[in-house]
């Protein structure tokens, strides 16, 4: 066990040199450092409305061969100004159509995944199954390169014959982090205090390190929030003459910021 959780360390510290070269994108359209973009209506024709939303009528209509820029994106709405200076907002699925100078669509990035650039801090809770028991964690991370991340939490067990206290500290590679729902995998290690239950003689609190390895799948729901999905296979190093094997799965909610 203890192989498998060095092989799987190893395997985590090794994936920032394959990162893919999506790794260091940039938020695209951004008013306030003047990301303006500029491309030709190639559609029929592009409707331009009062705000970012269905609700909101379409007060012009711009036809095919015009060059509007792109001032900056809220959601899947585009801010954009025409060759007249009239600005208003278009639908992500009409902007998907627009041509660049050289002749190729606007690429668009998922804005339903996470922007580790711009919200680079994920915080969030789970609860779920320790041992038998339940468990309930709360957890803090922080995302070095878009693919790996750096994460710190605490877990409270509440077993049949023992409470456990536990503090951990990881990596978690998200292989793609583009997709929506993103598979990973995770290894750490950790202190645990394992409280027993007796009815007559109470027996002493134990302190014991523990390692882990774990896979799990996140789903972004929007630009800031995701569910999050979590199995993990535990070893508590005892200082008896045999570990601890204690096996894990929980989920929950989780915000970037």
């Amino acid at each position: 066990m203890r192989t498998v959780l060095k092989l799987a360390a190893l395997v985590l510290l090794a994936v920032p040199a394959l990162a893919h070269s999506a790794d260091d994108k940039r938020r695209q359209f951004d008013r306030d450092d003047g990301h303006y973009v500029q491309v030709t209506v190639a559609d029929p024709y592009l409707e331009l409305h009062l705000g970012p939303g269905r609700r909101y009528p379409v007060f012009h209509v711009i036809s095919r061969g015009e060059p509007i820029q792109i001032l900056y994106r809220r959601t899947d709405w585009f801010k954009i100004r025409d060759e007249h200076d009239r600005e208003g907002w278009a639908r992500r699925g009409d902007m998907a159509e627009t041509l660049l100078a050289t002749g190729e669509k606007l690429p668009l990035e998922n804005i339903t995944r996470r922007d580790a650039g711009t919200y680079p801090w994920e915080a969030g809770g789970e609860t779920g199954n320790f041992g038998g028991g339940n468990v309930n964690s709360v957890y803090l991370s922080y995302a070095l390169i878009p693919n790996l991340a750096a994460e710190v939490s605490v877990a409270n067990a509440l077993g049949h014959s023992s409470n456990s206290e536990m503090l951990l500290a990881g990596l978690v590679h998200t292989p793609r982090p583009d997709w929506r729902f993103a598979p990973f995998i995770d290894v750490g290690t950790g202190l645990v205090r394992v409280h027993p239950k007796a009815t007559i003689i109470a027996p002493p609190q134990r302190h014991e390190v523990l390692g882990y390895y774990g896979v799990g799948a996140k789903w972004y729901l929007t630009q800031r929030f995701l569910l999050r999905a979590d199995y993990r296979s535990y070893v508590i190093f005892t200082t008896r003459d045999q570990n601890e094997d204690r096996n894990e799965w929980k989920a929950g909610f989780a915000f970037f910021f």
